[in-house]
C-alpha cells in the first residue's frame, strides 16, 4: 500500500461527498485498489452513511481490494465511513484517535391542534427515533464485525462518547495495523 488515491479529509457534507464519488469514480475506471486516507471531526451522519454504502458497493462489484487509512481523526461520521471497510483493510497512523458516539438531533416539536393531530405527529417522531436507532445499530455492527469488541459493548461505550487510540483499536482487533 504506498499513497491513497481517494481523500476524505474535512468536515463530511454534501460538497464533500461529491469530491469522494468523483475521486471514487476515478478508482473505478482505472486498475487501482481503493486506498482511501480518512480524518474528519465529523458531519453529516447519513451522507456518511450513503459514502460507506458506495465504499461496500465498489467492494462487492469491482473485483478489486479496498483499504483505509486513517490519520490524526476519525470521529463521528468518520467512524461510519471506517467501517465499511473490514478490519483487516483498516489502518491508523499513530495519532490518529477514534470518536463514536451516539447519532445526536436537534429538534423541536410544536404541538398545535386537534389531540388526534398531536398524537399522530408524536408517534411520527418516534418512529424516525427508532429508525435512527436501528440505523445505528446497524453501523455499530459493521463497525465491530470481525474484531475483539462487540456490538453491545460498543453502544454502551457510545453513550458516554467512546474515544480509542490508534493503540487501543489495534488491542481491540478493531483495525489491521498501526502505520507510520
Amino acid at each position: 500500500m504506498v499513497g491513497s488515491n481517494v481523500q476524505v479529509n474535512g468536515m463530511i457534507n454534501d460538497q464533500l461527498f461529491l469530491a469522494f464519488m468523483k475521486q471514487l469514480g476515478a478508482v473505478r475506471a482505472s486498475d487501482e485498489d481503493l486506498i482511501l486516507e480518512l480524518m474528519t471531526q465529523g458531519g453529516d451522519a447519513d451522507t456518511a452513511k450513503r459514502m460507506a454504502l458506495e465504499i461496500r458497493v465498489f467492494q462487492r462489484y469491482s473485483g478489486k481490494s479496498a483499504y483505509v487509512v486513517g490519520k490524526t481523526a476519525v470521529m463521528s461520521a468518520g467512524v461510519t465511513i471506517f467501517s465499511a471497510f473490514e478490519c483487516a483493510d483498516r489502518f491508523l497512523s499513530p495519532d490518529t484517535t477514534l470518536l463514536i458516539h451516539e447519532r445526536h438531533i436537534e429538534k423541536t416539536i410544536t404541538l398545535q391542534g386537534p389531540i388526534k393531530s398531536c398524537r399522530q405527529v408524536i408517534r411520527e417522531e418516534l418512529a424516525a427515533l427508532e429508525t435512527a436507532e436501528r440505523v445505528e445499530r446497524e453501523d455499530f455492527e459493521h463497525f465491530v464485525r470481525g474484531s475483539g469488541m462487540s456490538a453491545e459493548d460498543l453502544v454502551d461505550r457510545a453513550k458516554e462518547n467512546c474515544y480509542l487510540t490508534a493503540q487501543e483499536a489495534l488491542d481491540l482487533r478493531l483495525i489491521a495495523r498501526i502505520i507510520d
